[in-house]
């Protein structure tokens, strides 16, 4: 079974939920090795989404997505919103006139998502950032690619989760926390943290 566009809602609705539960912990991150906002931008932003959606749903897939872009690009501030924001645009690009999304357009919009934030944001795996999540989601995503969608995006969140773990030793090279250096060596990325909490909101969402 694919997902609509009001199963994509349900989704970034959920992801809202969990955005605002986990808000102090990524404030807490963030505050660590940066300017202590992540969460309560990305909270902020997710709430607007939610807002956004109760006005009126679009009825596909890559609407839904394209919403979520652009009030993302317009409600948070820092590097959450143009790096999120710019995901949200590449996968709705992919997704294009689709009425559900099946697991080859989810995988294509999950590839679309992590070039959009490369390109935005000019990061590698092993720079400390949310694209040390989404590299490992992503090959854990195609591995599972015979699997349902909650299959695919279980998968992305382990290797998501994995990922996010593995930037507590990357000395960091991109964003505000690379000014610390070695300092920063023992601390979690805010963002891949961020990017393992949407992404297991989505498969939870999914199932």
């Amino acid at each position: 079974m694919g997902c609509s566009g009001e199963g994509v809602a349900a989704a970034l609705r959920a992801a809202a939920e969990v955005i605002a539960e986990h808000r102090t912990e990524l404030v807490e991150l963030d505050r660590a090795i940066g300017d202590a906002d992540h969460g309560e931008n990305l909270s902020r932003g997710f709430t607007a989404i939610v807002s956004a959606l109760e006005t009126a749903v679009p009825e596909t897939p890559a609407g839904v997505a394209k919403l979520a872009a652009t009030t993302l690009i317009s409600k948070v501030g820092g590097a959450a919103g143009p790096l999120y924001g710019t995901a949200f645009l590449r996968a709705s690009a992919k997704l294009g006139t689709a009425a559900e999304i099946d697991v080859p357009l989810l995988l294509d919009a999950l590839r679309a998502a992590l070039e959009g934030v490369q390109a935005r944001g000019k990061a590698v795996g092993g720079d400390a950032t949310m694209v040390d999540a989404l590299l490992p989601a992503i090959s854990a995503a195609e591995s599972a690619a015979d699997g349902t969608i909650a299959d695919v995006l279980t998968a992305a969140a382990d290797g998501a989760d994995r990922g996010a773990e593995s930037t507590v030793d990357l000395v960091p090279r991109k964003g505000r926390a690379s000014y610390l250096g070695e300092r920063a060596v023992g601390h979690m990325d805010p963002g891949a943290r961020s990017t393992a909490l949407l992404l297991r909101a989505f498969a939870e969402a999914a199932r």
